[in-house]
């Protein structure tokens, strides 16, 4: 079983990850990914202010947390 530290951190880089993918650092203003994983709930927040770039940050950002979520199912069906 991974361990919450484990989980945060997969989460997190997946999903910066997942943002830096589509657009350039350059273009983003500001950036926040939040994670928290108590008692077994996974919470993946994302923050994104790239105004430079073409693309709904809103989206972009609902995206990088849907994948921040599936990263950490991933990392748990590998610990099976």
């Amino acid at each position: 079983m991974p361990s919450d530290e484990e989980v945060v951190q997969t989460a997190a880089e997946a999903a910066e990850g997942y943002i830096f993918s589509r657009v350039k650092q350059s273009d983003v203003k500001d950036l926040d990914v939040a994670v928290s994983f108590e008692d077994g709930v996974l919470t993946v927040d994302v923050y994104l202010n790239a105004p430079e770039a073409d693309v709904e940050a809103d989206e972009l950002a609902d995206e990088a947390a849907r994948v921040g979520q599936e990263a950490v199912d991933d990392l748990f069906a590998t610990e099976e």
